[in-house]
């Protein structure tokens, strides 16, 4: 048997209606809200420039870390129109093996460039050592000149070592020596910018 009271069961419904309707009342006093416009974006700020310093706390402004390298100093021209001139050489003489190759060239490469390179000793600091790859033909002409070392500065002394090397030839009659028909010659550089093979610093 419950012991519920039949009136507790209605004061609840009648209290749902009450808020219910008070709700709809205040609801249709009340006025809605009309949205917030958006703010504009803000305009962006340009940055200021730099001020320049003066007096005597001034220091000076730092290197571009991405500045272009220094760009390396060309030849002097007594070098270059040496160069661009024909040599008046004999003709090779005949040759048994790469190391006569080597030491007629070495000799033809000072034969033809007298104000260009030097026989005296070879200074302790050089300017540049360019190292080349020589390929004949089988008539000691340059077939083909390959860097194998470009020095770390004064880098236009390769140019000056190729030019040499095309100007003193041919190098003799290599036809009948193993291939294949080439060999190595190392440039010493002074500070002037004379150069000599290294083959006859030995």
């Amino acid at each position: 048997m419950h012991c519920i009271e039949q009136g507790s069961t209605r004061r609840p419904l009648a209290a749902r209606v009450l808020r219910v309707a008070a709700a709809l009342v205040l609801s249709g006093c009340s006025t809605p809200m009309s949205p917030m416009r958006p703010l504009p974006p803000a305009a962006p700020v340009a940055p200021l420039p730099p001020v320049p310093q003066t007096g005597t706390n001034a220091r000076p402004a730092a290197p571009d870390s991405f500045a272009a390298p220094s760009r390396p100093v060309p030849p002097p021209p007594a070098n270059m129109a040496a160069l661009s001139q024909p040599a008046r050489l004999p003709a090779p003489g005949p040759v048994r093996n790469w190391n006569e190759v080597r030491l007629q060239a070495a000799k033809r490469l000072v034969d033809a460039h007298p104000e260009t390179s030097y026989l005296g000793p070879v200074p302790d600091i050089l300017l540049a050592i360019p190292v080349l790859v020589i390929e004949l033909n089988g008539d000691g002409s340059v077939r083909r000149v390959d860097v194998l070392r470009v020095p770390t500065q004064a880098t236009d002394t390769v140019q000056l070592a190729i030019a040499a090397v095309k100007r003193a030839a041919p190098y003799g009659d290599v036809s009948r020596l193993p291939k294949p028909w080439q060999f190595v010659e190392t440039f010493l550089f002074n500070d002037d910018r004379k150069f000599k093979p290294r083959t006859l610093d030995r």
